[in-house]
């Protein structure tokens, strides 16, 4: 992996000798870690006439923004937020200022990282606009994330920047402890208005400022995803990566409108949040109307009143909807869009009897940055996940890498114009890139009129409630609390959450195996990573099933 960061003027000649054109970037980290060509999937923009027209340079955080101003939409309403709304123009302005604080104040030159925290706020997505406008690369990560967490994404991506969300600073700070690289840290207030140190530092900045000049295939943004080994993996995309998922499911399948008003539950650390709730709607001049606390009240309240007409979010939260959304006037909402977990047939059905509405499903990974595959309204085959996405092709494969007939189930296998990009992952980008094609890790069976029907994952990965999960990360935590001799951890099918967190637990002798155990082994996961991690079913037994090399065998587990 790259070692020190560069001088500006190392970082210069480097850049004119990068594969694939000159870097706009002075620090050449991520293009230095990226994969080689080889172990990418190939990418044809051919396919759509958008996609080929795409310039070699191009800043996609100021392409977004100036389409919007070239069109004439500055006074349009970009962002709700609150009690307050934003419009293109006043939005764009923010961002500039952030950018000025990053490079001015904070030092930042083309290439480096920043590590962006907060929830659904103004200041998270201006923040996010700003850094790639600066010419840094973004690394979001979620508000529920600990120190230990942020430590090891703050290494692996060696990252020196931050701008954070001053309710988030505590975890901020210890995470400075852990990783002494985080040397410039900057907080912020949702609105951008309180007394945070970067609310300050914008507020002596003048609206203006000289977007970097990168080049399309620069490094624009890196999503870390935990995989079944516990370790996350950096997703690098493109500037133009971005720019394709705007232009593939958002007009061909979505139909995005500029008169459209979005709003949803996933945060912008996810790739699913960073397109359906900023990046969708800021290609067509849309509005998003964000929410930092989500709930369903939270959500079905802000649809009332702002009338917005989209909503993006989770199967889980759809089923949670349905207890109140009698409560509130959605008569506005025209589009539901569902992913992060398969959508159970019962919960489409539940939410066209109460709403009239089809929800629209579709998958997509942080591998592949969105969705890939889903059917517009009018095409929807209730239960199945769609067809594959205009300008990306799927189909299902058998161990041997062929494509199996239709009906037959085998992996999930997708390219087009975004694809996989690890971040210094060589052996994890081999296991995902195979014969050319970006393999997701879910079983699927495609019918004779192309739609794709979900089967299940293909590996231990948990996905409860729309996150995915670790078991082996969660085993860690719980093998460090003193009364744990040994645990395995697998995913439990539930009805509400698809599936649940479900520790089978070996306990110390002289350990009492009772509810008290059980709250206290819950409490001490919660404090040590990310509380929607923790499990929250616990089975104390005697031992566990291993194989004769001491493999643990997940499957008896999932059986018990």
């Amino acid at each position: 992996m790259a070692g020190r960061t560069m001088s500006v003027t190392e970082g210069v000649e480097a850049s004119l000798r990068a594969p694939g054109g000159p870097s706009g970037h002075v620090d050449c980290f991520t293009r230095d870690n990226l994969p080689p060509e080889n172990l990418r999937a190939p990418v044809d923009y051919a396919t759509l006439p958008a996609l080929a027209a795409y310039p070699d340079r191009f800043n996609v955080a100021a392409t977004l923004l100036s389409a919007r101003l070239d069109a004439g939409d500055g006074d349009r309403v970009a962002v709700y937020f609150g009690d307050g709304q934003w419009t293109y123009a006043a939005f764009d302005a923010l961002t500039d200022r952030i950018a000025k604080v990053l490079t001015e104040d904070m030092g930042l030159v083309a290439g480096n990282r920043v590590l962006l925290r907060g929830p659904n706020n103004l200041m998270n997505a201006a923040a996010w606009f700003a850094v790639l406008k600066a010419g840094g690369v973004c690394v979001a990560t979620m508000p529920l994330l600990r120190a230990r967490e942020l430590s090891f994404i703050v290494e692996k991506a060696q990252i020196r920047h931050a701008l954070c969300d001053i309710d988030l600073a505590a975890e901020m700070e210890e995470t400075r402890g852990l990783a002494p690289a985080l040397t410039e840290i900057a907080y912020f207030s949702g609105s951008g208005d309180g007394d945070a140190d970067l609310d300050r530092a914008i507020a002596a900045k003048q609206p203006s400022f000289d977007a970097a000049d990168t080049a399309a295939n620069d490094v624009a943004i890196i999503a870390f995803t935990s995989g079944t080994t516990g370790q996350p993996k950096g997703c690098m995309h493109f500037h133009r990566d971005i720019l394709a998922m705007c232009d593939c499911f958002p007009p061909d399948v979505f139909d995005a409108k500029a008169d459209d008003i979005v709003t949803g539950s996933p945060p912008l650390a996810f790739a699913f949040g960073l397109g359906a709730l900023l990046c969708f709607p800021f290609r067509v001049g849309a509005a998003t109307a964000m929410i930092d606390k989500v709930s369903p009240d939270a959500m079905l309240e802000t649809i009332q009143r702002h009338r917005c007409t989209a909503l993006y979010t989770a199967p889980t939260a759809y089923r949670a909807l349905l207890g109140v959304v009698d409560q509130y006037d959605i008569s506005s909402l025209q589009k539901c869009v569902s992913a992060g977990e398969t959508l159970p047939l019962p919960t489409w059905q539940a939410w066209h009897e109460a709403t009239g509405l089809e929800i629209i499903d579709g998958i997509g990974t942080t591998e592949m940055l969105h969705i890939f595959v889903s059917s517009p309204r009018g095409e929807i085959r209730p239960g199945a996940t769609g067809r594959v996405v205009p300008g990306y092709e799927a189909c299902v494969v058998g161990e041997d890498g062929a494509t199996v007939d239709d009906g037959e189930i085998g992996k999930m296998a997708v390219r087009g114009p975004t694809g996989c990009k690890y971040l210094d992952n060589i052996e994890r980008q081999s296991a995902y890139v195979q014969n050319g094609w970006n393999l997701t890790g879910d079983l699927y069976r495609r019918d004779d009129d192309g739609y794709f029907w979900y089967v299940s994952r293909a590996d231990d990965l948990i996905i409860s409630a729309g996150y995915n999960i670790s078991g082996p990360e969660v085993e860690t935590a719980l093998l460090e609390h003193p009364d744990v001799l040994e645990c395995g951890v697998v995913g439990k099918p539930d009805p509400e959450r698809g599936q649940i967190v479900s520790a089978h637990i070996v306990l110390r002798d002289g350990v009492t195996a009772n509810e008290a155990e059980v709250k206290a082994l819950q409490d001490f996961v919660k404090q040590s990573i990310a509380p929607y991690k923790y499990p929250r079913a616990i089975n104390f037994v005697e031992s566990l099933p291993r194989t004769e090399t001491g493999k643990l065998q997940r499957f008896k587990l999932r059986g018990s």
